[in-house]
């Protein structure tokens, strides 16, 4: 028997507002196989599911499908009940299923969304040169690369006047289209390299803003056609997500030029200039680094650059804080977390925060990095900084709506 995990976080409208004792079912088909409600922190616990063998994600074939799909109906009192279709389960992966639901209105009682296959097991056809709109115009050039706080995708081809706009996270972006490009199964450093694709190929379409320049009102597309898979109420799978944590702000450039790389790449191609996603998995198996796999499909003067953040968050990141360490960062640190408190009251209360980094600070981080699927150090590193950083603008954000 093959299994693979499933946690579900649910909240209200957004990630400032958990929601506890929602009541889940998840299903296969029409069969209830499982009951359960979040905690405090709107979270399941770790939820085990059959699923089919992980070698049918290691090797390309498209006769099995590589993962198992269960179905999730989601409630809670003044909510919309909600159900996602098709969620994804891996052999032995942790999938993440973030579930929002929005106040009743109008009468609506039932939402349905379904999550669509993953790119390599749907094979839908690639982004290509030929295919970009560019109407004569040339794109603008921003001054220097950034990471923004959100991006805006346009859920249809660039025509599609009716398909919705949604605004994005930088970094959820990026987790939702590695989860739908490629298999959380593959080799750490074959997803290192995925990831810095997806992450330039976004950049460039930043940098150049290829379609605000020409009349859009978004910053990319879900089109595989145009851009990358993005999938709505989408999966995330740990490895990709932990991954992301750790490059988000990092990208792939060639040569002297300042544009991040426009970053194609195909299930399985030898066309140049392209990756393969299946043959990055190989040079992965025979231990190829990830920047060895990028050079090996984008040329030998690839190399990977950092850019800055710009986000409206509060507090910038300086040195990785831990147990011991006395100073101001820890203060801010300290009451910025008992100021999240107030939407996840699971989080340990820092008594008489001091900027002193003691062992209830400690535990304050390592319980606020397991609510929030980061690795469990009790340290404030730079990816904790910045998740405390952006879960705290969100909690203001709501609490300032609500006493406006």
């Amino acid at each position: 028997m093959n299994i693979g995990y499933l946690k579900i976080n649910v909240y209200s409208g957004s990630i400032a507002n958990p929601v506890k004792n929602a009541k889940i079912l998840i299903k296969k088909g029409d069969q209830e196989i499982y009951q359960t409600t979040t905690n405090e922190n709107g979270e399941t616990e770790l939820i085990s599911l059959d699923t089919v063998n992980k070698r049918y994600s290691e090797n390309e074939q498209y006769e099995v499908r590589p993962y198992e799909t269960y179905n999730i109906v989601v409630e809670a009192i003044g909510l919309i009940q909600t159900t996602i279709e098709g969620v994804q389960i891996f052999d032995g992966i942790t999938s993440i299923q973030n579930v929002y639901l929005n106040s009743i209105d109008d009468g609506q009682q039932e939402v349905t969304e379904s999550i669509t296959p993953n790119a390599l097991w749907g094979r839908y056809k690639y982004n290509n040169d030929d295919n970009e709109p560019n109407n004569g115009i040339a794109p603008i050039i921003l001054k220097e690369v950034v990471i923004p706080t959100n991006i805006v995708v346009h859920d249809g081809i660039p025509s599609n006047n009716n398909a919705l706009n949604y605004t994005v996270p930088f970094i959820d972006y990026i987790k939702n289209v590695a989860s739908s490009e490629i298999y959380s199964t593959w080799p750490e450093e074959t997803i290192k390299a995925n990831v810095l694709a997806i992450i330039s190929f976004t950049l460039n379409r930043i940098y150049t803003e290829w379609y605000k320049s020409r009349g859009y009102n978004f910053t990319i597309t879900s089109s595989t056609i145009y851009d990358q898979k993005y999938t709505r109420n989408g999966t995330i799978f740990e490895p990709i997500s932990k991954i992301v944590d750790e490059i988000f702000n990092k990208y792939i450039r060639s040569g002297i030029r300042l544009e991040p790389l426009l970053a194609h790449y195909r299930s399985d191609t030898n066309e140049e200039g392209y990756l393969s996603q299946w043959g990055s998995k190989e040079l992965g198996d025979n231990g190829y680094s990830a920047l060895e796999i990028l050079r090996y499909y984008y040329g030998n003067n690839i190399n990977i650059y950092e850019a800055e953040v710009v986000a409206n968050y509060p507090y910038s990141f300086t040195e990785t804080l831990k147990e011991g360490d006395c100073s101001i960062d820890v203060y801010l640190l300290q009451n910025a977390l008992n100021y999240i408190r107030s939407s996840y009251p699971g989080i340990p209360i820092i008594e008489n925060p001091s900027g002193f980094y003691d062992s209830s600070t400690a535990n304050a981080v390592s319980t606020f990095q397991d609510v929030f699927d980061l690795t469990m150090t009790g340290e404030a590193n730079y990816q904790t900084w910045y998740k405390i950083s952006y879960i705290l603008t969100a909690v203001k954000d709501l609490t300032e709506s609500v006493y406006k």
